[in-house]
């Protein structure tokens, strides 16, 4: 409880800050003759995931976390079949999360996830409902030209559905530290640390937590194709679900790339991401991103 208390004190921060650097300099926009838009951006961040994990092994990546998923398969009634452990596994992952762009420094989004499931040599699940998000992401700086990079943190909360004993909520937090290497902001340098905490309604479960630290660098063409590279180490600590063998903690490297197709004011058009993680196996994960806006300045 009290760790909830503080993500909600500092999201609050995290908000007000950006919100009220805004209104200050709302006046200082409209005497250069910038209008801002009356409706801000909002768009359903629509993402499709395609997942390889291999046998007894856990995925939390910079993505969609297999964890979820294998936790819906323990608590349905396949999940006794498993005692030998998680076996190989290949899923197919939907994210819809609805996404409004406050300012140009802070986004709010919540949604649902869904998934399909295939381990082993079995089949295919149903396509369900696994888990509800909710999150923003903020510049809590911002470089222009200046020295110290422009600094991002992102923070989302997941929880597994539906609710029972074997319900799962997950804390998601991502700062971010981008370095400008010219004026227009179309190539730079990244660094960044991503922690993931689980929290599991049930002592059988324990999942320990899950950090990964990156380096990297993007690259914008003129005609608004943008390439982003990140490689780093994840340090998953280990997890142990009911009566399955346990997933042995691993130190191992992580790789990420993005292409993405923006507009002329940074909106993104499409996206494809390409994640190959060691865990400590090769597990690999194809992103597409296809927003759909309702509202797009």
């Amino acid at each position: 409880m009290d760790f909830r208390t503080a993500l909600k004190v500092a999201l609050g921060v995290v908000l007000i800050c950006p919100a009220a650097s805004s209104l200050a300099a709302e006046a200082d926009d409209d005497s250069d003759g910038d209008k801002k838009p009356a409706v801000p951006t909002m768009y359903l961040d629509l993402r499709t995931y395609y997942a390889q994990i291999p046998a007894g092994s856990l995925a939390f990546g910079f993505g969609h976390p297999s964890f979820f998923t294998a936790l819906q398969t323990l608590s349905g009634p396949n999940g006794a079949a498993l005692s030998a452990g998680l076996p190989a596994s290949k899923s197919i992952n939907v994210d819809l999360p609805f996404t409004i762009d406050v300012t140009d420094r802070v986004s709010l989004y919540a949604g649902v996830s869904g998934s399909s499931t295939q381990f082993g040599g079995g089949g295919w699940s149903s396509l369900d409902i696994t888990s509800w998000n909710i999150g923003f992401q903020a510049e809590l700086y911002q470089q222009k030209g200046g020295t110290f990079p422009t600094v991002t943190l992102q923070s989302t909360i997941t929880q597994s559905i539906p609710n029972g004993p074997l319900t799962a909520t997950s804390f998601n937090n991502i700062l971010e530290f981008g370095y400008a290497l010219d004026k227009d902001e179309t190539r730079g340098l990244l660094a960044g640390i991503q922690h993931t905490r689980v929290d599991v309604g049930n002592a059988l479960v324990r999942v320990r937590p899950n950090t990964i630290g990156y380096v990297g660098g993007y690259y914008q063409w003129p005609n608004n194709w943008k390439f982003t590279g990140r490689i780093g180490v994840q340090s998953f600590e280990g997890a142990q679900l009911l009566n399955l063998a346990p997933a042995q903690p691993f130190t191992q490297p992580i790789v990420r790339l993005d292409l993405d197709r923006m507009d002329d004011n940074d909106n993104r058009l499409f996206g494809v991401t390409a994640e190959i993680m060691w865990v400590p196996k090769p597990a690999y994960q194809l992103t597409l991103r296809t927003p759909l806006y309702a509202v797009r300045n």
